[in-house]
């Protein structure tokens, strides 16, 4: 996601490198080459345009400090207008309803279904919620089962009435039989189409205006780009929604969207979906986006996904083993689990500053631990207890049981030795750069 964006935006800051002070000359040198990096990214020309005469008019009048870096000044006003275009600050959800009731909308094809179902898990995980889905898609029998699948992963109710082919009455059913049964909160899915037609609007609309929800969330694909913007704008004309929700922001899409929405509907962003998981379902923060098309990473929601996957005792429990040198095989493959718990591993690496450069030309996803994992399964219990005990016929034995070579199993345990001495030095509070030195290479 903003790969691309993010480099071209650098190398236009590199124009401002080495110069004393910023001027109408360089500047305008420099936004050029913004406002291309944007148009690239699929962002509307107007919106593009619009965007590079206000960094223009602020750089301008911008005194810089002699401690400061024209370009590194310019970082910073392109970071905070960013910031601005994709809405400014984070926007919730309201949930004041006896039942909330949120009502989900958008085209065939854009994920509603199962955004539906990741919402329902995060409100129920995160926020302590009990909320019942709403199968309000009554033209589609796989969008039912679709809905009924996903409810019985996250363990949260599913609504339906077989036979009812009426979407308005569905939807009040629901919301009675969740008052009847002590639900807090309704998420109803609706019926898309493949493009917006006047019959879908009729019906989307008449849904809205009998449940009178708390929140109308419209659900697009990210990967449409300004086909995106275009269809949001539609919807909100009839529906006026209170927030979008970006569907497939971890495929190959140029971001657009993302950058754009808010300025074209004038509603936020509330929602990012990165990926198939039930849990692959981010809150969107702008200037936590900003962060990371400027390269900067985003280490707050780095810092957040792990304390969702931190465990106190087992925190303590590996710490006294560090300090006993006693840190083993079974103790290494946990910590791979949890870090494949906070989700995709390329996307995890992109929020620390820097690294999206340095991982570029890395193939680096959850199969990259495949081979790590079949290599600690082939070994004895002693064996990863003992790492210490790895002789030649050992090694060799592990390589054949795991489908790998003894050149693999020989460069895992230099890894763990390597990862043992990090740690044991992160828990002692030994010198930062000393650990960053240690770090195990992949390649």
């Amino acid at each position: 996601m903003f790969e691309n964006l993010s480099e071209k935006l650098e190398r236009s800051f590199k124009l401002l490198k080495g110069q004393g002070r910023i001027t109408e000359v360089n500047v305008a040198e420099t936004l050029k080459e913004v406002r291309r990096a944007l148009l690239d990214a699929d962002v509307n020309y107007k919106i593009a345009k619009e965007f590079t005469d206000s960094v223009k008019e602020k750089a301008l009048g911008q005194e810089v400090l002699k401690s400061v870096q024209p370009g590194q000044m310019m970082i910073k006003i392109v970071h905070d207008e960013l910031t601005g275009l994709m809405g400014g600050k984070q926007e919730d959800l309201n949930l004041k309803g006896n039942p909330a009731v949120i009502l989900i909308s958008g085209l065939q094809g854009s994920g509603k279904t199962t955004f539906s179902g990741k919402l329902g898990n995060y409100l129920h995980k995160k926020r302590g919620k009990n909320p019942l889905l709403i199968a309000g898609d009554v033209y589609r029998p796989a969008a039912i089962e679709q809905l009924q699948v996903i409810g019985e992963q996250a363990d949260i109710a599913v609504y339906t009435e077989e036979g009812l082919k009426d979407p308005v009455a569905l939807a009040k059913n629901g919301i009675r039989h969740a008052r009847k049964h002590g639900f807090d909160l309704v998420i109803i899915d609706t019926a898309g189409r493949l493009a917006i037609d006047e019959e879908m609007m009729k019906e989307i609309t008449a849904i809205k205006k009998a449940v009178d929800p708390e929140e109308t969330l419209f659900v697009v694909d990210a990967m449409t780009g300004q086909d995106a913007v275009n269809t949001a704008k539609e919807f909100n004309e009839r529906l006026d929604f209170n927030g979008v929700v970006l569907t497939k922001l971890d495929g190959d899409t140029r971001g657009g969207a993302a950058l754009t929405i808010k300025a074209v509907v004038n509603k936020p962003v509330k929602f990012i979906g990165t990926g198939e998981q039930l849990d692959a379902l981010d809150i969107f923060y702008p200037e936590r986006m900003a962060d990371r098309i400027l390269g900067m990473g985003d280490i707050v929601t780095l810092v957040e996904k792990a304390q969702e996957q931190f465990d106190e005792q087992e925190s303590k429990r590996i710490k006294r083993k560090l300090a006993k040198n006693q840190f083993d095989f079974n103790d290494f493959i946990k910590q791979i689990q949890q870090i494949k718990k906070m989700g995709n591993v390329k996307d995890l690496a992109g929020m620390i500053p820097g690294m999206n450069k340095l991982m570029k030309n890395v193939d680096l996803d959850d199969d990259s631990f495949k081979d790590i994992e079949a290599i600690i399964s082939s070994m004895t219990p002693e064996e990863r207890e003992n790492p210490n005990i790895m002789n030649g016929s050992r090694r060799k034995r592990i390589a054949g049981g795991s489908g790998t070579t003894v050149a693999d199993v020989n460069k895992l345990i230099k890894q763990f030795e390597e990862t043992r001495k990090m740690m044991k030095m992160m828990s002692s509070g030994k010198n930062l750069n000393r650990m960053m030195a240690n770090l195990p290479n992949r390649r």
